[in-house]
């Protein structure tokens, strides 16, 4: 039985480097799950590579299909975009492990379609304090730093990752991102006695 390796943390503790390194590291053997949005594709984005680009209407259609594992919807200047993940050909749990990142409320909505002896979660954690400086460090490189987004997702953070909503998800095992390659090393060990 395939599983699926969960990544998930707040901003700024690595979540997205350690996706990619261990997607490298694993060598094909753990599978990437591709997303689908409603919002517009951007200059040097594929369809089908960073997500699988549609429209509200066939969205509705893969909800009336039952296909949609689970959704979130952003309020954006530019409209309401979503985000979400099908139940489709690239997923086949009788063969494969995969890999997805996500949210701690995308999570729970996918451990609770698939069930959860087949969600492995891998949180992310890192001192706030790291946290605040890498992000104020990576902002300062934008053309136009946005700060005030900066802020927003760090105080959001606070409330989506609050002690209280891990436990409701039943995440206890954390993987503390001080130190890259030593964190890739405990996942990698971490994934392999759970495949």
């Amino acid at each position: 039985m395939g599983r699926i390796f969960y990544i998930m943390g707040k901003s700024s503790t690595g979540k997205d480097t350690i996706y990619k390194r261990l997607l490298e590291r694993c060598d094909g053997t753990l599978r990437r799950i591709i997303m689908y949005t409603t919002r517009p594709i951007r200059e040097g984005e594929c369809d089908g590579v960073e997500y699988f680009f549609v429209d509200e209407e066939r969205q509705a259609r893969l909800a009336a299909e039952g296909r949609i594992i689970e959704l979130r919807s952003y309020h954006t200047f530019h409209g309401v975009w979503n985000y979400f993940t099908v139940k489709d050909e690239q997923i086949d749990l009788e063969r494969y492990d995969y890999l997805m990142i996500g949210t701690l409320e995308s999570y729970a909505m996918t451990r609770d379609y698939f069930g959860g002896e087949k969600i492995v979660p891998l949180y992310i954690d890192l001192d706030d304090g790291v946290r605040l400086q890498r992000a104020l460090d990576r902002e300062k490189l934008q053309k136009k730093p946005r700060y005030q987004e900066l802020c927003r997702r760090y105080l959001a953070d606070e409330a989506d990752f609050s002690p209280q909503k891990l436990a409701e998800a039943e995440i206890t095992k954390r993987f503390y991102n001080d130190d890259l390659e030593r964190c890739l090393s405990e996942i990698e060990r971490y994934i392999e006695e759970r495949r």
